[in-house]
């Protein structure tokens, strides 16, 4: 680990192991599709599907899926997200060695998944105000698809307005509701699969079939917050850059190697002052002190997904000898 250039991204092994144990009990095989935003990386999606048994994988981009398909991880790929791009997705269909499925909420991305051949599922708004459409269109749009001879493969829908909510009597109501949304669009669209929730709520899905969760494998401090059984398998590698007299210090991460959106990242045992472009500024912590330059840290994100995204590569580390070096390698569009 001391011979590691700063900032850079390092897995605690021991405790991703953990992780992917605790979820593979609750949600075994088919019952999780792992949400490959959170890592990006297709060598951490094979070793997920090895140890924790899960061969299908859910994206968010179209580099995503195709980096998956040619890594021979192409069993059952989900795009969660509208997509115009009918040629790029025309593409990977085409290839024939990976099954292609994605989200459609509307006719125009419905097209696009016709004229490439696509299966779909029906995104529904179930509450968070992004894609879907409103439940009572489902349906319609349902049978629209198989007018154009496209399987439908059922609905989903993310309740990300409540997956950070903090009560968790609050937050299994909330995702009760929108489940009961999300099971009405069902009855309407027909299909096998009701394919929901994330990290925040994946105990919370008795009858979800799948659920699209990603971040457990990492963590952050975000949702470290809800007492999760998970453990935060991510930090960021920084050096002590700099020491005022004036009573703070500096490590070398900052906005470029963070994901800030919510909020941000821990420096225990100091407290985090503010961040800038390059540069983390931090206070002493309970004892008073703060580290000498030149002293090695572990800062862990707010957010793990964009985290990630800011790098090249994972450093997977057991106690503190790096074992392997994973490659960011589904970064971009």
């Amino acid at each position: 680990m001391n011979d590691l250039p700063t900032p850079s991204l390092v897995v605690d092994l021991a405790t991703l192991d953990a992780n992917v144990d605790a979820m593979a009990a609750e949600r075994p095989g088919d019952r999780l599709r792992p949400h490959v935003k959170a890592f990006k990386s297709t060598a951490m999606a094979r070793y997920v599907a090895q140890r924790g048994g899960h061969d299908a994988f859910c994206c968010a981009t179209l580099r995503e899926m195709e980096g998956l398909a040619d890594a021979g991880l192409g069993h059952d790929l989900l795009l969660a997200n509208e997509t115009l791009d009918a040629e790029r997705l025309a593409a990977l269909v085409r290839r024939g060695d990976a099954r292609v499925t994605v989200a459609v909420d509307s006719p125009q991305t419905l097209e696009v998944a016709a004229a490439a051949g696509a299966e779909v599922l029906v995104d529904v708004d179930v509450g968070l105000p992004r894609c879907g459409c409103p439940p009572e269109d489902a349906g319609r749009i349902a049978e629209l698809a198989r007018a154009r001879r496209l399987t439908v493969r059922g609905v989903m829908g993310y309740e990300g307005h409540v997956v950070g909510n903090p009560d968790r009597a609050a937050r299994a109501a909330a995702v009760e509701e929108s489940m009961a949304l999300l099971r009405g669009a069902l009855d309407d669209v027909g299909g096998g699969i009701m394919s929901a929730g994330g990290t925040g709520t994946f105990d919370l899905h008795p009858r979800t079939d799948e659920v699209q969760a990603g971040s457990y494998l990492l963590m952050d401090t975000a949702y470290e917050r809800l007492g999760l059984p998970f453990g935060p398998a991510l930090s960021l590698a920084v050096r002590v850059i700099s020491r005022s007299p004036r009573g703070w210090a500096v490590v070398d991460c900052g906005l470029k190697s963070l994901g800030m959106d919510h909020g941000e990242p821990a420096l225990a045992p100091y407290n985090v002052f503010f961040c800038s472009d390059e540069h983390t500024t931090f206070l002493p912590g309970g004892d008073g002190t703060l580290p000498p330059v030149g002293t090695r840290l572990r800062a862990v994100p707010a957010h793990v997904d964009p985290t990630v995204a800011y790098h090249e590569v994972l450093h997977v580390a057991d106690g503190d000898e790096v074992v392997e070096v994973w490659p960011v390698n589904l970064r971009g569009w």
